[in-house]
């Protein structure tokens, strides 16, 4: 027998609960992810500033200015997306941004200002798993790294597109009945001469493509294989084009006597058909084009969890990942000192053996291009009928201007009108009994006959001097330059070139191969005594 009218136990709890009090509260997770942001940004923004540098600078990154907004966008577009997520903060991040935080390192100690790029963008992705938990994270994956197109990075894909511009070029035009001599990255045609340049190379094509076509296939396609195909062409559609392009130009600047597509009017045209293809991309896209799903309604979040995140809880967190991240600022405080400018008094011996120096250079004013050395010396030695040309490029307390080792330092600036690269490679020559690689490249002048016979050819070898060894390779010399700044050594360094002039390349190799074995370790005493002199 029960009362009428009396509440059932169920109704009783349910009358007692809030309406939203399944849902959790955000509000301190968001101020402690704000919080910590803010942090990274103020106590990194060296390196946040060097990117935006880079973007106002270059035009090949000029579209990494819109990502910030576009991710601030797609995050707040998904906003509703919380109301059935749970912040737990995922104390394994704290372990990757640990691995960030020592990529950042690594490239501050080895001024490769790429991985500290990398490193801080990382970073900045890294505090959400940290504080908001691995579900959310999944939830905005897209966003988060769409943050990484802001990395001004991959520049260094430039020589790679360029020749494979050329060669397709070259094909292209054979195909057609055109005959066509190729130097390198120069084309002869009957009706003049093309040179493909680093304009040519379609890397802003290629840049601006994936970042756009990558936000297009998050934006109209749900599943993941959609999303992967149309990426995946929109990587490889822009490279494509732009052996396309390429042919287009040369084939108008052929058929109309040079009178169209070689001035302004080149880059017009070039950038007219980029549209034109984008477009194109874009339509055929949007066929397969897939609605969005509905917006599922948030469900009941268990109490345990809605508790999970505190207020202690998240201020630890936040603690903990700020020293996490931000512990090589203080190593580098402490052991690096970056601040060694002394003067480099550096020389060259007037006599190496048989070979006398002399003023009379057959090089006709080439010297690599290695920016702002402390020091820069170059002398010419000559015995019989051979000359060999000596240069180094001293560098102590690099600035991020002033760098042993960058994507700025070429063995020509650009094209230039004396000598152009016609390839380069490893190349090994005996010193002391071993086995010495040294870089090498072969340039030719720009201007001459057609035919190459008679052409003198410049063959250049570089070799990096650091800590007493020998390094030919750029990643080798970087790391070697890391471990001296962990060890808090001095970071002298130099470029040293050995170079000749020669009808054929044997014959300059074997007259290089003879220089350095007789004399490189005079030079090396040179480097040696400059460094000691601070």
């Amino acid at each position: 027998m029960s009362m009428t009218g009396a509440p059932e136990p169920s109704k009783m709890l349910a009358l007692q609960i809030p309406a939203d009090a399944s849902r959790p509260d955000w509000r301190l997770p968001l101020i402690g992810l704000g919080v910590m942001l803010a942090v990274l940004l103020l106590a990194l923004r060296q390196t946040g500033l060097d990117m935006v540098s880079i973007w106002s600078r270059s035009p090949t990154f000029t579209h990494a200015f819109v990502v910030p907004p576009i991710v601030a966008w797609l995050i707040w577009r998904a906003r509703a997306r919380l109301r059935s997520l749970t912040p737990l903060p995922a104390p394994l991040a704290l372990l990757f941004m640990a691995l960030a935080a020592s990529l950042w390192l690594l490239g501050e100690l080895t001024r490769t200002v790429a991985a500290s790029q990398l490193a801080f963008t990382a970073m900045l992705v890294l505090c959400v798993p940290l504080l908001l938990g691995w579900a959310v994270t999944r939830a905005y994956l897209f966003p988060l790294l769409f943050l990484f197109f802001a990395v001004p990075i991959g520049e260094f894909m430039t020589p790679t597109l360029m020749h494979w511009t050329a060669e397709v070029l070259v094909g292209a035009l054979r195909l057609t009945g055109i005959p066509v001599y190729q130097e390198g990255q120069q084309l002869i045609i009957p009706s003049g001469r093309w040179a493909v340049v680093e304009a040519c190379s379609g890397i802003r094509y290629l840049m601006a493509t994936f970042m756009v076509g990558s936000l297009f296939a998050y934006l109209n396609y749900q599943s993941a294989k959609r999303r992967v195909i149309f990426m995946a062409v929109s990587l490889v559609m822009p490279v494509v084009a732009n052996w396309i392009r390429a042919y287009i130009i040369v084939m108008l600047g052929h058929l109309s006597s040079n009178k169209i597509a070689t001035g302004v009017d080149h880059l017009v045209y070039g950038w007219v058909f980029f549209g034109i293809v984008i477009m194109a991309l874009f339509f055929v896209g949007a066929r397969w084009a897939e609605e969005p799903p509905e917006e599922v309604s948030a469900g009941a979040v268990a109490a345990s969890r809605s508790a999970a995140w505190t207020g202690g809880l998240g201020a630890l967190m936040v603690a903990v990942g700020l020293a996490t991240a931000l512990w090589p600022l203080w190593f580098l405080h402490a052991r690096v000192d970056r601040d060694t400018v002394a003067q480099v008094q550096l020389r060259l011996p007037e006599q190496l053996g048989g070979w006398t120096s002399t003023d009379e250079s057959p090089l006709r004013g080439y010297l690599p291009h290695f920016v702002n050395p402390r020091a820069e010396v170059n002398r010419t030695y000559r015995q019989g009928d051979a000359a060999v040309t000596v240069h180094v490029a001293y560098y102590r307390g690099g600035a991020d201007d002033a760098k042993l080792v960058s994507s700025i330092n070429q063995w020509v600036a650009g094209v230039t009108p004396q000598w152009h690269v016609l390839g380069e490679r490893l190349q090994h020559a005996p010193l002391d009994g071993q086995d010495q690689a040294w870089r090498e490249a072969v340039l030719l002048p720009q201007s001459g006959a057609v035919e190459s016979t008679g052409r003198e050819r410049l063959v250049v070898w570089r070799v990096y001097w650091l800590d007493d060894q020998l390094e030919a390779r750029d990643i080798a010399t970087r790391l070697r330059q890391a471990w001296m700044a962990l060890q808090g050594r001095p970071d002298d360094g130099a470029a040293v070139h050995v170079m000749t002039t020669a009808l054929d390349d044997a014959e300059a190799r074997r007259v290089l191969a003879g220089f350095v074995r007789d004399n490189f370790r005079i030079l090396q005493s040179s480097l040696e005594a400059a460094r000691d002199v601070r």
